[in-house]
């Protein structure tokens, strides 16, 4: 469980688009916008922030997203590797995890591994 995240992007506008489009299946919107940054979350309450950044990002990060079901799974993955987002594991249940977790993965504009997962 998370408060919030921040991680650092280097092209703003794509990663806007990427996320936009890869959360609105898990319910996530975008709240807030400006030059520097972006954030996203439930309405309202921003809970993953975007920081333009010029620059080495360093190391990738993994955030994991709770899905309602395999369906929001399944349109995450698909809406965002058509916003830009590359594949890193479709849709699917990952026994090695637990029995019943399901869960894909993309890699986002900046190198970060986003995660859907249900259990």
């Amino acid at each position: 469980m998370y408060d919030h995240i921040g991680l650092r992007v280097g092209d703003l506008d794509a990663s806007v688009r990427f996320y936009t489009a890869a959360l609105a299946p898990l319910g996530f919107v975008l709240c807030s916008r400006d030059d520097s940054g972006a954030g996203f979350g439930p309405k309202g309450a921003p809970a993953l922030w975007l920081h333009l950044h010029k620059g080495s990002s360093g190391s990738a990060a993994h955030v994991a997203f709770r899905a309602q079901d395999h369906a929001a799974i399944k349109k995450f993955h698909a809406e965002g590797l058509k916003a830009g987002g590359r594949d890193n594991g479709g849709a699917g249940l990952r026994a090695d995890y637990s029995p019943t977790y399901y869960a894909a993965f993309l890699i986002d504009p900046d190198g970060n591994n986003v995660e859907a997962v249900c259990t």
